[in-house]
């Protein structure tokens, strides 16, 4: 299955079949959080998409170093080269020191990823713990002729760049366009062009975060971060870069020019990017006032919601949606997708205890066949997850007496279920051992204890009351050759 795939590269704008530089092996980098504040939603979106990614890069057999960095230097306010710097300012308002933050906001990072059951990377750089190597490829840089130096601070010349390459290769636009849509900034008067980028700062006396270099103290730019730790441990040239569509224009444009002025070479064969959030249609912003945190989402502390969806819920909501569409929050959605997240947990369930038959009246295989088909097609996890309800259709009729399946077809379509649930989408059952689940468990064990009896005593319209009114508050009873089974069902 592995030469099948095929992933939209942003690059050519179109699907391209995925061929790794080193045949078994992939090399993958993904730009990571910026630790000032909270993880927002859509980071996660982002990364969610891109642990779908990196699991089934695994489940398809292949060795995957995935590397995704955490930016906790020399992000300025507004993404410019002048302003204060994100985490300095964040520092000052909660008066701690500037790595204060970066630990508080990592640690709490990593917390929102294990919420969503996101795998670790194989590596995660820091830039602060990388600044030697973002400094000798500053120096490699200038060697080359594509930046200049001024009172200290080290700018990209992009004109210059652009005379040999195409700076803006990644959104297919030319250099005349870009800066028609640039405007004259603060500090533009040490640049030589409108469209030159800052690889290197100048600190002033009262920053807090700085670092000795050739030319002077100061930090680096934002930029250079990600071209210096990828090419680190990735190679000059890897396979797959991947972060949120709103890094493509600038940030991944920039790592490009720096990365091909340095090398001479494309530094990433498949660019990869995930596309925007919105609430009930409009676009999730701070400004907009509709922008929740996960812990809002999980807790439902927030005016724009109804209640809290669990984080096994939210991943299954996101999944719904293709990775390079806009996904759409509202309540709607999200308690559907709940819905469909129990169902498809419950199907499962049920999946163990099937009888076989000496036919099958389903084809698993074809099943199997269209979920390796779906995220072939540029990890479609949409397509994936309807034919994933197709398999919980067919467990639920097998399990009704409506359908047959073999034992060879059971194994079969048991370990379609597992890999595709849990190996590939990353979902996991949500069993919560809280006393009012143990509670719930013990009343329904003495429930069917009792009906049982009723059923000895051949009191049959009891029997039928006690499933029908639980069936009406969503629990069901099933009876079978083995006794009686419960469950929840929306």
């Amino acid at each position: 299955m592995q030469n099948k795939l095929l992933i939209y590269n942003t690059l050519s704008r179109s699907k391209e079949k995925f061929t790794p530089i080193t045949p078994g092996m992939v090399g993958l980098y993904v730009c990571g959080p910026t630790v000032y504040s909270d993880v927002h939603l859509g980071n996660c979106r982002t990364f969610i998409s891109f642990d779908l990614i990196y699991r089934y890069l695994l489940f398809l057999g292949l060795k995957v170093r995935y590397v995704r960095n955490i930016t906790d230097a020399g992000h300025l306010e507004g993404d410019r080269d002048e302003g204060e710097d994100k985490f300095a300012k964040k520092a000052k308002l909660e008066q701690l020191e500037p790595m204060e933050i970066v630990q508080k906001y990592t640690l709490g990072f990593h917390d929102v990823m294990r919420e969503f059951n996101a795998l670790p990377p194989s590596i995660e750089p820091t830039a602060t713990g990388h600044i030697c190597e973002q400094i000798e490829m500053i120096k490699m840089i200038i060697d080359k002729g594509y930046a200049y130096v001024k009172n200290g601070t080290v700018y990209f010349d992009v004109e210059k760049y652009n005379t040999e390459f195409s700076y803006g290769q990644l959104t297919n636009r030319k250099l005349d366009e870009l800066l028609e849509g640039t405007r004259e900034l603060s500090g533009q008067d040490e640049k030589k062009g409108r469209l030159d980028f800052a690889l290197w700062i100048q600190s002033k006396p009262e920053t807090l975060m700085k670092w000795p270099s050739p030319w002077g103290w100061g930090f680096p730019g934002w930029h250079i971060e990600c071209s210096a730790m990828s090419s680190k441990y990735l190679g000059d040239t890897f396979d797959i870069h991947g972060g949120g569509m709103d890094l493509q224009a600038t940030h991944h444009t920039n790592e490009i020019a720096q990365s091909q002025a340095c090398n001479h070479k494309a530094p990433v064969n498949y660019w990869m990017h995930t596309n925007m959030l919105t609430v009930n249609g409009v676009r999730m912003s701070k400004s907009a006032g509709n922008g929740f945190l996960p812990g809002e989402l999980f807790t439902g502390a927030h005016p724009l919601l109804e209640k809290g969806y669990s984080p096994m819920a939210v991943r299954f909501f996101m999944m719904q949606t293709h990775y390079r569409s806009t996904l759409d929050f509202s309540n709607e959605a999200l308690q559907a997708s709940e819905k469909g997240y129990a169902r498809l947990m419950t199907s499962i369930k049920t999946l163990e205890h099937l009888k076989i038959g000496p036919t099958s009246t389903s084809n698993i295989a074809a099943l199997e066949q269209k979920c390796f088909e779906a995220m072939n097609d540029d990890f479609n996890a949409p397509i994936l997850v309807a034919n994933l309800f197709e398999g919980a259709r067919i467990i639920n009729s097998v399990n009704d007496g409506k359908e047959t399946i073999t034992a060879e077809d059971l194994k079969r379509l048991q370990k379609i279920m597992h890999h595709f649930v849990f190996d590939v989408l990353g979902l996991k059952s949500e069993q919560s051992n809280s006393l009012t689940d143990k509670a719930l468990q013990g009343v329904m064990e003495v429930i069917l204890e009792i009906r049982k009896e009723v059923k000895a005593k051949k009191d049959f319209a009891a029997s039928d009351k006690l499933r029908d009114d639980l069936n009406k508050i969503h629990i069901v009873i099933k009876d079978t050759k083995d006794g009686a089974s419960w469950s929840i069902q929306e």
